[in-house]
């Protein structure tokens, strides 16, 4: 409950540390047999977390699972102000009475709950059973004296080894003899495009001081290549390339932030933060997904402002082709995606620009892994029951990952939301998806859909099964409340 009711701001990490350290501190304070009044405390904390439980947060960082819960679900509940989702919490995992969720909802504060609770019951959510958290034993606290002092010898031994690896805080990286690489202004206009042939860009190229500073805080095994030194919005940034790796610098003092990247695809950007993405030089047009010319100047396009939660979908056109990418992942370069409404092969063009900017929205986000490429795909279209959208789409899109490996996820698109809708396969021919679905009259229905030539078949608590036009539809046997009984999917061969 803690993890879910918080609000979305931050990574999840630091998110599930923080409802972890909600609830041992609230069990610390529990008397024997008053669960009612810990449930209170853990929700009044989690709904405005106090800024200060972030700090010394690393004993519950490092309790953490090795998996982390899916983010579908908060990536929703974070739409909802925090009195809906307590009462989407009590709703759905404590399965409460509306009766004692009102209630509750007034314990913790809140002057009129039947807002809160109708927008929790209102609400299209996925179903919280996905979120897996592994519990564990509480954190136990230890005094701050000894943890203190060991901070401070731990400094003055950081400060001791980087001024012995670097020469001193002032030691340059010319002392160092290390020295960066630049491409000339036209390199790429007389080879192959390549990553090599990108040349250094920024009104600092030529402050050696900034590009010392950024070479003294991160030691390449090679001679690094200068792509970008340079202010934005004040603030110096430095992007150096070493074979595969990445380091992207802001600030006077900042530690880099080090990627992987892959040589081999030399024409997406490089994110230097604050909404701004260093462009391949034979690029000659920025464009959102909506068509939006994005200013260039200097080889930096930006800033572009995406919806929160969303990563931002452009277009780039050099003289011979277009490419589109997608901010996927945390990764140095957005992701070079594709589409495809049918059979055919994939393309380019508004229609898979527009789709990508409503699944660029969380899907296929793991912290920590890269997101190399993107491939999406229709497998249906058509209308929605009871009411719905005349012109639905069922998508299906296919991460790969730098790490190995890819993963494959639905998403059922009407009337401007979204609703992701689990695994669908990895193959286009053979997706498969299926979901309950509230409809406009609020009724709530089953639906499931597969790739051409294949019929959905679902075996659960359906009532009057239909397949029609593509889509399997039914019901519950209570059409206004959501079965949460499983629902077992596959498909005629």
């Amino acid at each position: 409950m803690a993890y879910l009711v918080q609000p979305g701001t931050g990574r999840r990490v630091y998110r599930l540390a923080v409802a972890r350290r909600i609830v041992d501190g609230a069990l610390a304070h529990r008397p024997r047999g008053t669960y009612a009044k810990t449930r209170t405390r853990v929700l009044r904390r989690a709904m405005d977390p106090p800024r200060r439980l972030r700090i010394g947060l690393g004993p519950w960082l490092r309790a953490l699972p090795g998996r982390l819960p899916d983010p579908t679900l908060t990536q929703v509940l974070d739409g909802l102000d925090p009195a809906a989702r307590a009462a989407y919490v009590l709703r759905r995992i404590e399965r409460t009475p509306r009766y004692a969720v009102r209630d509750q909802l007034v314990a913790l504060g809140v002057p009129d709950p039947q807002p809160a609770l109708d927008a929790a019951e209102a609400a299209d959510l996925p179903d919280p059973a996905t979120v897996e958290l592994v519990p564990g034993r509480p954190v136990r606290r230890r005094s701050p004296l000894p943890l203190a002092a060991a901070a401070l010898l731990t400094a003055a031994l950081l400060a001791a080894l980087v001024a012995t690896e670097t020469g001193g805080p002032t030691g340059s990286a010319a002392e160092r003899g290390v020295r960066v690489t630049a491409a000339a202004p036209d390199d790429w206009r007389r080879g192959d495009r390549k990553l090599d042939a990108w040349p250094a860009r920024g009104d600092l190229v030529h402050d050696q001081a900034v590009v010392d500073r950024a070479l003294a805080a991160w030691r390449p095994s090679g001679r690094p290549q200068l792509l970008y030194a340079g202010r934005l919005d004040g603030v110096p940034t430095v992007l150096l390339r070493d074979g595969d790796r990445v380091a992207r610098f802001a600030g006077t003092n900042a530690r880099p932030s080090v990627r992987p990247i892959s040589a081999a695809e030399p024409n997406s950007p490089f994110a230097l933060g604050r909404g701004r993405y260093l462009v391949a030089p034979w690029t000659t047009q920025v464009r959102t997904a909506r068509g939006t010319a994005v200013p260039v100047q200097g080889g930096v396009a930006g800033p572009v402002h995406a919806a929160a939660g969303c990563g931002a979908v452009l277009e780039l056109r050099s003289s011979d082709r277009a490419d589109a990418v997608a901010d996927l992942s945390d990764g140095a370069r957005p992701t070079p995606v594709t589409y495809r409404s049918g059979g055919g092969a994939p393309e380019v063009g508004p229609a898979g620009l527009r789709q990508w900017e409503r699944l660029a929205c969380g899907a296929g986000r793991e912290p920590g892994r890269e997101i190399t490429t993107a491939e999406a795909w229709r497998f249906w279209t058509g209308a929605l029951p009871d009411r719905g959208d005349r012109a639905a789409e069922w998508v299906c899109a296919r991460y790969r990952y730098a790490s190995g490996g890819s993963t494959a996820r639905a998403t059922l698109l009407e009337n401007g939301r979204r609703h992701a809708t689990g695994d669908c396969g990895d193959r286009s021919d053979a997706a498969l998806s299926g979901t309950w679905w509230r409809s406009p009259a609020r009724r709530w229905f089953y639906l499931a859909a597969a790739s051409p030539g294949k019929e959905p078949r679902a075996r659960g608590p359906l009532v009057g099964v239909r397949f029609e036009r593509g889509l399997l539809r039914a019901t519950g046997p209570r059409p206004r409340r959501r079965p949460h009984e499983k629902v077992v999917l596959s498909y005629a061969r």
